[in-house]
This record gives C-alpha cells, structure tokens and sequence, in this order.
C-alpha cells in the first residue's frame, strides 16, 4: 500500500511534463527492481517516466514547437541584454561623490544588472507559453524552460549581487533549492511531503514547513531591523545640531523601536497570539526582580546617562576605581574605554552612577596643566614670571581664554627656589598631547637663552674642628 502511495505521488510530480504530448504509460518494473528497497524502486520509476517522456517530446511537433520557441527566447534574450545593459549602465551610475537620494537608488538598482538576461528570457519564454498552449492546448517543455530560466536568475541573485553573509546563506540553502525544485515541477510536492510530517513538542506540534518558514521568515524580517538600525543610526550621527548624548539616546530609542516593531511583524506574520506571551512575559518579569537586578540597573544607568549627558562619547573619564580613558562606546549594559595604550576597559553604566567620576572633557571645556621648574639662589627671581609666561604663550595649543599662561613662585628648596607655570589647553595631556613636555623645552630654552641658572641638587657638609691630624708612618 505504500508503495502504491509513493507510485501516485511520483506520477503526480511529472504530471505536468506529460501534458504536451500523449505519453503512453511507463512500463512495470524490471525483475532485478523488484526486489530492492523501496527508495530504489521508486528512483527507477522515475528514471523510466523520465525516459518515456523524453522519448514523447522527441516525437512531438508541439514539443520541438516548444523547444524551438524556448531557444528563440534565449537568443533574442541575450540580444537585448547586449543592446541595453551599457545603456543601463551608463543611465545608472551617478557622478562620484553624488549625496542624492534619486542617485542613491540609482545605485542600488544598478547591482542587479546581472539579472537582465535570465529575467528577459524568463519574459520572453512566458509569451511563448501562452502562445503554444493557445495553439496546442499545452505547454509543459516551455514551462520547463521557463522555470530554468527563473532558476539562473536565482543563481545570479545569489552568486554576483547578495553580499550580506546571511542573505548569501539564506540564497544558496533555500532560495536556490527551492528554484531548481519549481524548475523540475516539484516544488509544490516537495512541500506537501514536508507539511505531512510533524513534530510533536510536548502540548504543541508543528511540521517541517512551519519551522522552515519560520526560520526564513523571522531571519528577512530581522535582518530587515538590523539593516534599517544601521541606516537610521547614521542619519542621527549626521545631525551636528545634536549633543552626543542626545544623538546617542535617539540611537538606542531607535533600535529599541525598530525591533520591537519587528518582533512585533514577526508573530503577527507566524500567527503567534501575543496572549500566548504572558506567561513568557511573566517570568522574564521574575526574573529581572531577582537574577537579572544588575542587568536592570545598569539598563536604567545608561539611559540616565544618555539623557543627562553628563559623559558621552569622545570625553575622556576617570572613575574612582582607577579606570580612564576615552570613551568610544555607550552600550545598553556598559560603557567602552579605550585607553592611550590601546586596551579596552568595560565598565558598567551603574559605576558611572554610584562612584564619582571626574571627566576631563566634558561638553569641550579646557584643562588647566602645571609644569615646575626651580632657578638658582643667585638669580633675579623678578624677572622670572615675564620670561616663562612669555615663553609658554608661544605655544600653539596653549590658550589665553579661560587664563593665559601663569607663572607662580612656589616656594625656597634646598637647592634652588622653586616656580610653576600653569597653562590651559583644550585636550588631555597624554596620548598624542605632549603639552607639558614641550612647555618644558621651552621653559628649558628661554632661562638658557637669559644665562639663567638652573640648579642641580647640592649639599654643604662642614667638618667641625677641621680635619683629623695625620699621623706618621714608617
């Protein structure tokens, strides 16, 4: 009986074929056959129907009628493509540099041009199935070549324009199958085969097609999400008239918006009930309230952070803990550093909140810097501040707004008397910035060039009672 039931579905996978000329029936098994298993029998008795058939369309007018249109199709197909595709191309490609977004999708449609000569073939080749089922009530060999035709497209979608590496995935494991399946008439069968078996999971079940569709639909729709989050996050980092922790708020409120509408197409598209949810909902509910706290926290850290602004990215922070650097990165759970040595510090949001944090540049303010130097006892100490303040405004970075260059008698020490020049730049005197080194040099240069005396350490040692008379030796 089930062999009969295999026999039934195979006749009905290459019953279309067999509607172009009168197919007499295949012949019974051969005796070797007989005794194989079922799978070989049936692969035998689709290679005999295979054989009738093509034995049938070799004999038939309405066949080679077919064939020859299918040919003609091919050939005017190529001719086209070769007649328009460098008039595309040309119409296609803006000038270099173009913001535009008419020239944008320009762009975007001239990467399918690969797909010119097997969708024009495809066109033409469904004309000509009309006309010969029109004229010999029936068309099989041209839908044939028809769905060839449409399988070719296919492999040029995936192999010359699908970049993403999901997409190229989903192209070579579904969408190429599932051509070469409607090219040979089988798809429709295929699918019924998958719909008949089901898996049982507990209270629910569900068959291979619902679980095929479901994996292809929900990873379109949410790399559709991750696609329309990147696009959105650029056009947000393109608004100068933004502050970053704005721009950066409107990011995540973006993303947050934009997969939660995807989930939400998701389900409606599976027929999932959202009232199906509660029960997911309420332990996720349970779960923030005691396992998940910290990630709660540092969720609500960063959204706090994001609205007040207080550190964002591009400041330069140090916490209380002993991390600095700059940040490079505002996440949902954690803040990136990155520090001058090029290591990456995670620190998470609540840290941020409950510790104290000192930001060196904070909405672009500029930083005072001190650099000390001691003269020699010997030298006029009046002269001094003019010399090094001059010296030190000569610097490119240093600036005169907030306070120009400071210089400050600090103190006598042992060795020489003790002064410090305080300057203000805007940036962080580490990394790339060597600004207390070069006021240094210039320090350094301008008491030389003045013959002023910079002391080195010194100590008078006096010897009371003069020195120990020598003694005599023989």
């Amino acid at each position: 009986m089930e062999n009969e039931t295999e026999t039934e579905g195979a006749q009905d996978a290459v019953e279309p074929a067999m509607e172009a000329v009168e197919v007499p029936p295949p012949p019974p098994l051969p005796e070797w056959a007989e005794s194989m298993p079922p799978f070989v029998q049936q692969a035998v008795e689709f290679g005999q129907q295979g054989l009738t058939i093509a034995k049938a369309w070799l004999l038939s007018p309405a066949a080679w009628s077919q064939f020859a249109l299918l040919l003609v199709a091919f050939l005017l197909a190529r001719y086209l493509t070769k007649r328009l595709r460098p008039k595309l191309t040309q119409w296609l490609s803006p000038e270099d540099g173009s913001e535009r977004l008419f020239d944008k999708a320009r762009l975007f449609l001239r990467q399918f041009l690969p797909l010119t000569m097997p969708l024009l073939a495809f066109a033409l080749t469904a004309l000509g199935e009309q006309a010969t089922r029109s004229i010999f009530a029936a068309g099989s060999v041209i839908a044939l070549g028809k769905g060839i035709f449409l399988f070719l497209a296919v492999r040029a979608l995936v192999r010359d324009i699908l970049t993403d590496g999901f997409l190229k995935l989903l192209g070579k494991f579904v969408l190429l199958p599932m051509a070469a399946l409607y090219a040979v008439g089988l798809l429709d069968p295929v699918m019924a085969q998958l719909q008949a078996v089901v898996i049982p999971l507990g209270n629910l079940s569900f068959n291979l097609l619902d679980l095929l569709r479901f994996v292809v639909v929900g990873g379109i729709i949410f790399w559709l999400g991750r696609w329309s989050n990147d696009q959105s996050a650029n056009l947000i980092e393109k608004q100068a008239e933004m502050r970053p922790a704005t721009r950066q708020l409107a990011v995540k409120a973006a993303e947050i918006a934009i997969f939660g509408a995807a989930f939400l197409v998701f389900m409606n598209i599976m027929g999932i009930p959202l009232t199906s949810l509660a029960v997911l909902t309420g332990a996720i509910g349970v779960g923030l309230g005691f396992g998940l706290q910290k990630i709660a926290s540092n969720f609500i850290s960063g959204v706090i952070l994001l609205l007040e602004g207080q550190a964002t990215v591009g400041d330069f922070v140090a916490l209380d803990g002993g991390e600095e650097g700059t940040i490079i990165r505002m996440t949902a759970r954690a803040v990136i550093l990155e520090t001058y040595d090029g290591r990456w510090i995670v620190v998470p949001n609540e840290d941020f909140i409950i510790t104290r944090v000192v930001n060196y540049s904070d909405s672009g303010s500029a930083n005072r810097y001190e650099a000390p130097f001691s003269v020699s006892y010997d030298t006029d100490i009046n002269k001094i501040p003019a010399i090094v303040e001059a010296a030190v405004a000569t610097h490119a970075a240093v600036l005169d707004d907030p306070f120009p260059p400071d210089c400050e008698l600090r103190g006598f020490g042992d060795s020489g008397i003790d002064f410090a020049v305080e300057f203000w730049v805007n940036g962080i005197d580490d990394g790339a910035n060597k600004y207390t080194s070069d006021v240094l040099f210039l320090i350094w240069n301008a008491l030389k060039d003045n013959g002023i005396e910079i002391p080195y350490p010194q100590r008078v040692v006096e010897i009371k009672g003069g020195f120990p008379a020598s003694t005599p030796t023989d």
